[in-house]
């Protein structure tokens, strides 16, 4: 990852608007990952990352910059919510299932790469394979036809849909167990020591060669070396994103179910700090994982936290609520812009959206009341909104006829949005 701070944050903004405090400060995170790759082994081990906190109502990008940060740079990436969590002794997950769970992201995303490498391999053996059993089933029904032709027409796709009788292996089943002090994966354990039972199976060609390949590619990778190679990308660029942090905050004394609220963050502390948690790929280090954690502090602050959380999140970072001039750049600027979302799935159905720029700020006004007058949702609004504004087009939409230019404007806006009653109910887009 050789992206300098300024690149990371132009990349950002590509999908986030707004929040430049925000992701300059995930932009320099991540270089100094970099900066640190680059030192010498014993002062890279002295240097741990300087974990993020963000403060700022919901719908307001928190997520979004984290995830597009991990995609970026192809790290593995999980989202967790504090809330999910109970301290030891209750039931519920323990914290430090939160790293098992990045592990298995790392895992999932070094075997596809591994998959991708050894697939032209896989396909040439399965094609040969394929081609033998057509040839089979061809020589069944007396068609006079030449094992060349039966090539070509494969390459051709022209046996697609016949079906074929083939042997695949029959996966064991995964039953994770936690053993003290870490979890079995049962299926592996018994998988390792039985050979796996092969079955016949009557599918269609292509079918068949989408679960061979998948088989051969598999046996021409070392899982040792997947997993190897998933805990030291876990160890040193994964990121976890812990949110609704201020939900774990009690204040005062309490009683119920919040009384384990500090015992999570108690808990998550020496997760944060640097421990070594047993997984079923083996042992993780969690010293140089990135957290970034979340929250809206309404009630609570971040000051609220017990003293060595806090410590453990030297970089602090408000965000900021989003204005109406937000909302129509968010409608029109991002890659991803949800005027672009809503044109690609009606010109499914053979329907051309298009919203002129009058369209755009009356749908942003709208948001921003809504907003101020109701609770604050963030960008969120926008989908509630545009739900409502395209119910009816979205409801005909049949694909049944030839392309259709549909032009949302104002007048078009304001009509759907005419009574106030209307702006008002938007509840049941709201999930």
């Amino acid at each position: 990852m050789s992206l300098t701070p300024k690149e990371i944050v132009t990349e950002l903004d590509k999908y986030i608007v707004g929040q430049d405090e925000a992701k300059k400060a995930v932009a320099i995170a991540l270089r100094n990952r970099y900066r640190r790759s680059k030192l010498p082994k014993e002062l890279r081990d002295e240097i741990t990352p300087k974990n993020i906190i963000m403060k700022g109502p919901t719908g307001v990008g928190k997520t979004e910059i984290a995830r597009r940060l991990a995609k970026l740079v192809k790290a593995p990436f999980i989202k967790i919510e504090a809330t999910k969590y109970t301290e030891v002794g209750y039931v519920g997950r323990d914290v430090e299932s939160m790293v098992r769970d990045l592990v298995s992201v790392s895992v999932r995303m070094v075997k596809d790469e591994k998959l991708h490498e050894v697939e032209k391999k896989a396909q040439k053996v399965v094609d040969e394979k394929l081609v033998a059993l057509i040839n089979v089933e061809l020589s069944k029904t007396g068609e006079n036809i030449t094992f060349a032709q039966i090539e070509e027409n494969y390459n051709a796709g022209k046996y697609d849909d016949m079906n074929i009788e083939v042997e695949v292996s029959e996966k064991p089943k995964q039953l994770d167990m936690m053993a003290g002090m870490g979890e079995i994966a049962i299926g592996s354990v018994f998988g390792d020591i039985f050979p796996q039972k092969k079955k016949k199976k009557k599918m269609s060609v292509k079918r068949a060669k989408e679960a061979l390949i998948e088989e051969e590619a598999d046996k021409l990778i070392d899982n040792e070396s997947v997993n190897a190679e998933a805990i030291r990308r876990t160890e040193e660029e994964g990121i976890i994103f812990i949110d609704e942090m201020d939900k774990i905050i009690g204040k005062g004394s309490q009683t119920g179910p919040d009384v384990s609220r500090e015992g999570v963050q108690r808990d998550i502390l020496p997760i944060v700090e640097g421990s070594t948690v047993s997984t079923k790929y083996g042992n993780v280090k969690t010293d140089f994982i990135l957290f970034i954690a979340a929250g809206a502090f309404h009630v609570s602050k971040i000051e609220d936290m017990i003293p060595e959380l806090q410590g453990r999140f030297p970089i602090r970072v408000d965000l900021n609520s989003l204005t109406k001039d937000d909302f129509v750049k968010i409608l029109s600027t991002p890659k991803n812009a949800v005027t672009l979302q809503y044109a690609s799935l009606l010109k499914v159905d053979n329907i051309d959206l298009k919203f002129t720029d009058d369209a755009l700020d009356e749908i942003a006004s709208i948001a921003a009341e809504q907003n101020e007058s109701t609770e604050n949702i963030g960008a969120r609004r926008l989908h509630t909104i545009m739900e409502k504004l395209l119910e009816d087009v979205s409801f005909n939409a049949s694909g049944e006829y030839p392309l259709s230019e549909v032009v949302i404007d104002r007048p078009y806006v304001q009509n759907v949005f005419s009574d106030n009653a209307k702006r008002h109910d938007l509840k049941k887009y709201v999930l």
